[in-house]
């Protein structure tokens, strides 16, 4: 079986960012995007979704994190979609639910090829730290619209920002490992009655 994986470069005068892929990873993650708390986050997206990532990001961050953020959302959109190819004999759908102590979250993807983002989070403060929780929209709609998916996300409840934010990643980590994992029954079939995704 072909490997699958991807290195992908974006320079723009805002940002200059590296993503390399490894969809048949373990779950490591290299990362440096000057943002720790988004750091985090993607660490957790590796190390559920057994995505092997390494991410350097150069971003204005003397503005703020949001270009940083939703480049990265793109370039690793890029990444998944030149990794993944032609996307014959992979699941297609995905889906977790993810609790952390009193927040749970529930995010569904689909390999579709049209790029949808229904987002339905609400944080209860605008901050975990020094991170801005809006750059969380950011970054999953820089990703759907680059990796061309339809992504679901639904906090089914919380009070806690940062347990809200973590189970959101994981979930989506974990949606992301089935919906790309090869699946012996279709062979080299592609997952859809169009012929085409």
């Amino acid at each position: 079986m072909a490997d699958r994986k991807a290195t992908v470069s974006r320079d723009t005068l805002e940002t200059q960012i590296r993503v390399s892929v490894d969809l048949d990873g373990t779950g490591s993650a290299q990362l440096d995007t000057g943002v720790p708390f988004f750091d985090h986050m993607l660490d957790q997206v590796a190390r559920h979704g057994l995505i092997d990532l390494e991410i350097v990001a150069k971003g204005d961050l003397a503005i703020d994190a949001h270009h940083t953020v939703e480049d990265v959302g793109i370039t690793l959109g890029q990444a998944v979609a030149q990794a993944l190819g032609d996307k014959k004999g992979i699941r297609r759908y995905g889906h977790a639910y993810v609790p952390l102590d009193e927040a749970l979250s529930r995010v569904v993807i689909d390999f579709s090829g049209r790029p949808g983002l229904e987002d339905r989070v609400s944080f209860p403060r605008e901050r975990v730290g020094a991170f801005d929780l809006e750059l969380v929209h950011e970054f999953f709609q820089g990703f759907v619209n680059h990796a061309q998916v339809t992504l679901h996300l639904d906090c089914l409840q919380g009070r806690n920002a940062h347990h809200i934010a973590e189970t959101l990643f994981k979930a989506f980590g974990r949606a992301l490992r089935v919906a790309m994992e090869r699946d012996p029954r279709l062979g080299d079939i592609l997952p859809s009655t169009k012929g085409a995704l």
